[in-house]
């Protein structure tokens, strides 16, 4: 055998994990439906990596990262340098491939969940 299969605990955590981004994308979603927006796309994958949420509302078209820990801290933590611009670099992607998908604004928004808190950070990631 080349390689060994993850151990069932890993295996059941990492499960864990994905149910819990899941959710949190879903409660998401909701949140931001709520607050009159659209949902276009989830989980998009470009070429330069995937976006969680992809909403739009009449003006402003919203690309979302979603993270879930085991606190609000972790959770900022877990939004890299790295991976905004990574996030930047997908929705560039998904705009060139989603002409239809332009708005007159374009924002970059966090959500951030945790032990049943929620923080909506609007606007968290810019170009620089």
């Amino acid at each position: 055998m080349l390689f060994s299969p993850l151990p069932p605990a890993r295996t059941a955590k990492r499960r864990a994990a994905e149910m819990s981004g899941r959710h949190a994308e879903h409660d998401a979603a909701a949140y931001l439906a709520a607050q009159g927006f659209v949902l276009l796309a989830e989980r998009l994958r470009t070429g330069a990596g995937e976006i969680d949420l992809v909403m739009a509302d009449r003006d402003t078209l919203l690309f979302v990262e979603v993270k879930a820990r085991a606190s609000l801290a972790e959770a900022a933590y877990a939004v890299s340098p790295r991976q905004q611009a990574r996030l930047l670099a997908a929705a560039g992607a998904a705009m060139a491939q989603h002409p239809e998908w332009a708005r007159n604004g374009t924002r970059f928004d966090v959500m951030l969940f945790a032990g049943g808190a929620c923080q909506h950070i609007e606007d968290a990631v810019r170009y620089q």
